[in-house]
Parts: structure tokens; C-alpha cells; sequence
């Protein structure tokens, strides 16, 4: 495989949404590069239950230019941590089925240690820091995960606002 078919020219790390089906070759093409002695991913799926109930589909929503420009932050400040670190984190939005790739996360590294600290950082700060919703639908209908309404809380007034 020549340098360039190998992410020679890397131009920093991809940070992107899609609305259709991801691909591992994409980020692998993305990271891969002659110094990387160890590439690790992170794949993402919907799975058939969450908390005990049943899962059909999932949606994801986006704020895109917040979210990407998260993505890429996230990816950047990891990237200072570790010398010749490659990543790449691509998203999906819409509506997914039981076993599509929801997320990809890719980190490549001279050394498997640095590559693995780095995929599983990037995926937990992906999943903290990035304006990405996800409503699921099940049996009994469809909900937002991770959201409270203020206006149910404890200690909320009528207007949804604590005393």
C-alpha cells in the first residue's frame, strides 16, 4: 500500500455527521499512516434493549455545526496529549435500526497502549460533551434519552423554574 493510500497526508482529525450508513474503511483510511503500529476502534450499535426494555429504533438528532466542531475539538485536544496520534469520529443522525453503527471512533498510535487510551477517551468525551440526542422507540412509544423536563423536578415551581 503506498504512503499517500495510507493517510499521508493527514490534515487533521475527521469530525463528521452522516445520514447514512458509516464506514470503518473511512476512519481506518483516515488514522492509518507508516508510523502507526496500532489502530483501534470503537463501533457503536443500536441494540435491541436499554434499561431493561425493549429497543426498535433509535433517532439521532444534531446540532451539525456545534457538534462537529465539538468532535473536532475533542479529537484535537487528544491529539496534543499523545505524539502521532490520528483520530477520526464519525456519527450518524436519523433513524437507525437494531444493529446499524451509530458511532465510529478511530485512534491510531505507535503504540497499542496510546491507541486504545485514546479511542476509549475520545468515545467518553464524544459522548459528554457533543450535542447529539437520542430518542429511543419501543413498545411503549418513543423518548428521549439522558432528557428530564425541569417542569417534573422537585422542587419546581408551576413556570418550571426551582424556588
Amino acid at each position: 500500500m503506498s504512503a499517500s493510500a495510507m493517510g499521508a497526508s493527514y490534515g487533521g482529525p475527521l469530525a463528521a455527521l452522516r445520514d447514512a450508513a458509516l464506514s470503518i474503511d473511512e476512519a481506518l483510511a483516515h488514522v492509518r499512516h507508516p508510523g502507526a503500529g496500532a489502530v483501534c476502534f470503537f463501533v457503536g450499535t443500536v441494540r435491541d434493549r436499554n434499561e431493561g426494555r425493549p429497543v426498535v429504533k433509535l433517532e439521532y438528532e444534531a446540532y451539525a455545526p456545534m457538534a462537529i466542531a465539538e468532535m473536532r475539538r475533542i479529537a484535537e485536544e487528544l491529539a496534543e496529549e499523545v505524539p502521532a496520534l490520528r483520530l477520526a469520529v464519525v456519527h450518524r443522525t436519523g433513524a437507525l435500526g437494531v444493529g446499524e453503527i451509530a458511532v465510529v471512533c478511530a485512534a491510531s498510535a505507535p503504540h497499542r497502549g496510546e491507541a486504545y487510551s485514546a479511542c476509549r477517551a475520545l468515545i467518553d468525551r464524544v459522548k459528554q460533551r457533543v450535542p447529539i440526542w437520542k430518542r429511543e422507540h419501543g413498545p411503549e412509544g418513543a423518548y428521549w434519552v439522558g432528557w428530564h423536563d425541569a417542569r417534573c423536578l422537585p422542587g419546581a415551581d408551576e413556570h418550571g423554574a426551582d424556588d
